[in-house]
């Protein structure tokens, strides 16, 4: 099996400096936060908090920090409250773009977003407007290394990935939404650990941008997304992002 992985996109973001990556951290620490506050502190019985878990290792969150965040929500009362939104819109030249936020103000939020996208060449669109050109896949990451491609590919299966993707950096595994967690516990327990863990929004075609000025565009759209504080996820079907 193979095909297109989204890697590049992902090494975009291992390549961040310390203070952006410090900000990784921040956002991740408010994911989990967040799920603690609506199902509980423990991941056996919260999938939520189990599946951020695993998202936030993969974003080399220490274990201390996750357990501490989850220790002090687990015991405090009140605090900022926090709400899941998911944006539309198009970059230059029609790039779908989904954009998944965590925000205790959604007018500021959506503000600074219609901003991005002004700026930039795009604009937001309304719920739905590109969500069909996307499918919700659980999508584990393994550095290739020294691994050999048919053993990691029959022990992904066995554990129940629904495909194998091969890059020539990395192995791309794929599940369905409800198996992403047995299938990273599996995995884990065979000894894999993951440069990206998480149930994303896999785009079904992609678009190449050819206009220098558009992408230029493109590549400042995704830098100013990544870099708010509300945003926690950009996914997008630019093609160039991966050359």
């Amino acid at each position: 099996m193979s095909g297109h992985s989204k890697w590049s996109t992902i090494k975009r973001k291992k390549e961040k400096t310390d203070s952006q990556r410090a900000k990784i951290f921040t956002k991740m620490g408010r994911e989990i936060m967040t799920a603690v506050r609506e199902s509980g502190a423990d991941p056996s019985s919260n999938s939520k908090l189990a599946a951020i878990i695993a998202k936030a290792k993969a974003n080399n969150v220490p274990n201390e920090n996750i357990e501490r965040v989850i220790k002090k929500v687990a015991g405090e009362t009140g605090g900022a409250v926090f709400e899941e939104l998911v944006y539309e819109g198009y970059g230059p030249s029609g790039v779908a773009v989904i954009v998944e936020t965590l925000t205790d103000n959604r007018n500021r939020t959506a503000a600074d977003l219609r901003h991005f996208f002004d700026k930039n060449g795009g604009n937001l669109g309304q719920n739905g407007c590109v969500a069909f050109l996307f499918s919700r896949q659980g999508q584990l990451i393994v550095e290739r290394d020294n691994l050999a491609e048919n053993a990691v590919m029959e022990e992904a299966l066995e554990a129940g990935a629904a495909d194998f993707i091969t890059d020539d950096e990395v192995f791309d595994i794929r599940t369905e939404p409800a198996d992403f967690l047995s299938v990273q516990q599996v995995l884990s327990e065979k000894g894999y650990s993951f440069l990206s863990a998480q149930v994303a929004y896999i785009p079904s075609t992609q678009i190449a941008l050819t206009d220098e000025g558009d992408i230029k565009k493109m590549e400042r759209l995704l830098d100013m997304l990544e870099d708010n504080d509300d945003v926690q996820e950009v996914y997008h079907n630019w093609s160039g992002a991966d050359a």
